[in-house]
């Protein structure tokens, strides 16, 4: 059994889809989900599922090597960020190298970098009349989505109505192709 730890820091839709796609083929299991907001609602998803929920602040992330011991301890086979905002520190993504991925909803290298997340990221696809969109998933490194790619897939956008419509179909194309690609890389 492959452990996986996820980190997140909003509603949890990605968290939540990962813990059940694994809970259903029992190949691996999410043991535990990591915010940076104490309030996100993905801490909540985790605990219903009966998935270890733990919450950090900056310091303890970026100051000190509190939260590096914590993932050390939990001995992950996969590291997967899933709406997580933060950058990661580079003393984590130097202990688990290879092994920390992240998803990103755009076609990188398009629309990546600092500040390019969510609705930030559909609103600029949508403003520049893009035809197409996508994911990306890719390995992290210590520059905000510059990993390598591991994984795209595309949906047209050229008739859609605003940027919420573009997050719709990007978050389906996340659902499902995200958990698939996780257990690729968990068994190749």
């Amino acid at each position: 059994m492959k452990n996986i730890i996820i980190f997140a820091s909003g509603s949890g839709t990605n968290a939540e889809n990962i813990i059940k796609y694994f809970q259903e083929n029992q190949k691996a299991e999410v043991t535990h989900v990591f915010s940076n907001k104490l309030k996100a609602k993905v801490l909540q998803r985790a605990t219903k599922l009966g998935v270890t929920a733990l919450h950090f602040d900056r310091s303890s992330f970026y100051e000190t090597n509190d939260v590096l011991h914590i993932v050390k301890d939990a001995n992950p086979d996969l590291i997967v960020l899933a709406g997580f905002l933060w950058k990661f520190p580079e003393n984590l993504i130097q202990a688990f190298p290879d092994k920390i991925i992240n998803v990103h909803p755009a076609l990188l290298p398009k629309y990546g970098g600092k500040g390019m997340y969510g609705r930030h990221v559909h609103a600029a696809v949508f403003e520049n009349k893009e035809e197409v969109s996508g994911i990306t998933i890719h390995y992290v490194n210590e520059n905000y989505d510059e990993g390598a790619i591991i994984f795209q897939a595309k949906t047209k956008v050229s008739d859609v109505e605003n940027a919420d419509d573009i997050a719709e179909r990007i978050h389906q194309l996340e659902y499902d192709h995200f958990p698939k690609v996780i257990e690729e890389i968990l068994y190749k």
